[in-house]
């Protein structure tokens, strides 16, 4: 039962700044016919990202992300048959691309819907294109990395990938995009803030480093409101950028105009 990961979803106070700044910096498109003004929906031709306003009570940052699968319900009885802790939540029809919530072992939050559903959200009935940079990594960092990773593979069908030496992170694939799961641990945070388990951030092929911080000069410089956070300003800063560094094999990190960190992976 493979799967594709092509759901990303930000929660944001600047939601349409955010929206922008993925289309200004990495070429993401919106639809062409956009009715929605609750959200804002971009895309790379595979990845589809919903930027949603934040509401009361609900922390602003990387939410969750879904996967389209080729059989919906065998795909929820399947998870119900070997996780039968796992649970998942029927959605309402006008819920873009979730058909079902679910959650993994450890809680983390995914959505799922199939190709041919009406409900899968303007961005991804736009059809599939090619463009120089592209999402390719969604990262979680959770308490049990080894039993979510082998969640991801039993009930997605989502492939191992090979891993760096001393790594303890664990990389799946569904052929384009990589689902990272790291270690989450509260020594981890002793020079910095403690953020606690769940979504950490997300990667971005890109052509070529030179060119894209080339690119992002110009964008910066044209619109300042579009620059991107700095995630190495002071001691606290730079110790959470080291920990990002220690399970990722990206260039170069950033945070976008809301702080949600990206990891920019060169070719």
């Amino acid at each position: 039962m493979a799967a594709k990961i092509n759901h990303l979803a930000i929660v944001s106070d600047q939601y349409a700044l955010s929206g922008k700044f993925y289309e200004a910096v990495f070429g993401l498109k919106p639809p062409k016919e956009s009715k929605l003004i609750n959200a804002v929906t971009v895309g790379d031709g595979y990845v589809g990202m919903n930027i949603n306003p934040r509401g009361p009570g609900r922390p602003a940052g990387l939410d969750h992300f879904g996967f389209e699968v080729e059989n919906l319900e065998a795909t929820v009885e399947h998870m119900r048959t070997l996780y039968p802790a796992v649970r998942a939540l029927k959605r309402p029809r006008n819920r873009a691309f979730a058909s079902y919530t679910a959650h993994d072992t450890d809680g983390n939050i995914f959505d799922l819907s199939q190709i041919d559903l009406e409900n899968r959200g303007e961005i991804y009935t736009s059809g599939t294109w090619e463009q120089e940079r592209y999402c390719c990594e969604y990262a979680i960092r959770t308490m049990n990395p080894e039993k979510v990773a082998k969640f991801y593979s039993d009930v997605l069908g989502l492939e191992p990938r090979n891993k760096k030496t001393g790594d303890n992170a664990h990389y799946l694939t569904d052929g384009r995009m990589t689902l990272t799961i790291t270690p989450w641990a509260i020594q981890d945070y002793s020079g910095t803030g403690i953020i606690r388990p769940g979504p950490d951030h997300v990667g971005f092929s890109v052509e070529s480093l030179e060119a894209f911080k080339d690119h992002l000069a110009k964008v910066t410089a044209e619109n300042p409101h579009l620059a991107p956070r700095a995630i190495d300003l002071g001691s606290e800063y730079k110790a959470r950028l080291k920990l990002l560094e220690s399970s990722d094999d990206a260039v170069f990190h950033l945070g976008d105009v809301d702080g949600v960190l990206i990891g920019i992976h060169e070719r």
